[in-house]
Parts: C-alpha cells; sequence; structure tokens
C-alpha cells in the first residue's frame, strides 16, 4: 500500500490506515469480527480510528467513537485541499481548543445546502490553530476568495478544504498555494 496523506494534517492517515489495517487481519483471517466489534476493538489505537471502520458519513459523539448515520452527499461537489509545509501537533491542537456547542445542531446545518454552512458549521479547532498559524488562516480565505461556498480547517489541521460547485483552475490554484501539498477532485 502506497498512501501520500501528510502527516500532521488532520486528514486521519495514520487513524484510517490502523482501521483499514484491522479490516483486512479480520478478512485475511476470517476472524469474522462485525464493524462494531473492529470499532471498539481499534479505539485502543486512536480515539478516531473507529470513524475509519465503515467508511461512510456519520455524526459523531462520545470522543469520537459513537456513530449516528447521516444522509450527506457532497457528489458533483469539487474538493480542494491544501496541506501548507505546516505541522500541527494534535497535543497542540486539543490544548488550545475552546469547544463550543452550535446554536443550530451540526446535523440539522448539514441538512442545508451547502452555500449556507459558511457561518453555520465551525471547526472548533480553527480558533487554537489559526492564532498559532496564521498562515492557515490565509490559506481558508483565499479558497473563499476563489470561489470555494465552503472552507474549513480539516480536523485539528493543518489541511484546509474547499468545496465549490465548479472546479477551479487548478495551475491558478497551484499558483495560489506554492510550497503546499495541493489535491483537487470532483467527489
Amino acid at each position: 500500500m502506497h498512501k501520500q496523506i501528510p502527516s500532521g494534517a488532520g486528514l486521519g492517515g495514520g487513524s484510517s490506515d490502523a482501521a483499514h489495517t484491522m479490516k483486512s487481519l479480520n478478512q485475511m483471517f476470517n476472524l469474522g469480527l462485525f464493524d462494531n466489534e473492529l470499532e471498539e476493538r481499534v479505539t485502543g489505537l486512536g480515539a478516531d480510528c473507529p470513524f475509519f471502520v465503515r467508511n461512510r458519513p456519520v455524526f459523531a459523539t462520545g470522543i469520537g467513537n459513537i456513530f449516528t448515520p447521516i444522509g450527506l452527499s457532497l457528489s458533483g461537489w469539487h474538493l480542494v485541499l491544501v496541506k501548507p509545509d505546516i505541522f500541527v501537533s494534535t497535543k497542540e491542537a486539543y490544548a488550545r481548543i475552546i469547544p463550543r456547542r452550535p446554536e443550530t445542531p451540526i446535523t440539522d446545518i448539514i441538512r442545508r445546502p451547502v452555500e449556507k454552512w459558511k457561518n453555520l458549521l465551525t471547526n472548533d479547532f480553527e480558533e487554537g490553530v489559526f492564532a498559532l498559524h496564521p498562515e492557515i488562516t490565509d490559506i481558508k480565505a483565499r479558497l473563499y476568495d476563489r470561489g470555494a461556498a465552503y472552507a474549513s480547517m480539516s480536523g485539528s489541521g493543518s489541511s484546509v478544504f474547499g468545496l465549490f460547485r465548479t472546479a477551479p483552475e487548478e495551475t491558478d490554484m497551484r499558483r495560489l498555494f506554492p510550497g503546499s501539498f495541493y489535491f483537487q477532485a470532483l467527489l
């Protein structure tokens, strides 16, 4: 397996590796473990590992290990992912977080059109991480300037993603984010 998920990016690269390794071992050795059993076992490897077992959209509560399926499809949206040459340690991000309960439940927000998410759907890690790394704040602003309907830091950072109705010009975007890992895909 060769993956190119940068570390310190808030993309769950290591956690997804752990979860999928357990799924592969379960299959290879015919262990017969159900998804809920795999989720329970991988929790010890990392709090967000269970999220990657079922590989579908869920609303997570608890320490990120209690899941409620959600009907979310971003099919047809263009995703732009920018990972600057900045490492944000998970420990550092958690030390600075100020969790807030949104006025509107997240499960209600994501039922709205993506264009309505901008001022409603927030990542509580952003405030603390942005204070330490203003370059990440700038990436988010530039994605909005280029027409993103929604942009956010991914997880505890440092990656920032933007959702676009139409694909932005890739050469322009790469020029806008020199020295950063850049990825663009149609969802």
